[in-house]
């Protein structure tokens, strides 16, 4: 996989699920739904093929998408 698979928008949501932040204040953060959270949380796990939230960020940082 190269660099650059996230949108813009599912790093932001990565970014703040890795601060320990809940789909709720990730929503709230970026003025967007809770259901808009899950979407991109979903959308990202399919494109990596992983399934669980922490399996995404585990290969998220394995391929330098997000840091911690």
């Amino acid at each position: 996989m190269v660099k650059g698979i996230l949108t813009k928008r599912e790093k932001e949501v990565f970014e703040l699920l890795i601060s320990n932040l809940t789909t709720k204040d990730i929503a709230r953060l970026l003025n967007i739904s809770e259901k808009t959270v899950r979407n991109h949380i979903s959308n990202v796990m399919q494109k990596l093929g992983v399934k669980g939230r922490s399996s995404a960020v585990v290969e998220l940082l394995r391929l330098n998408e997000i840091s911690l």
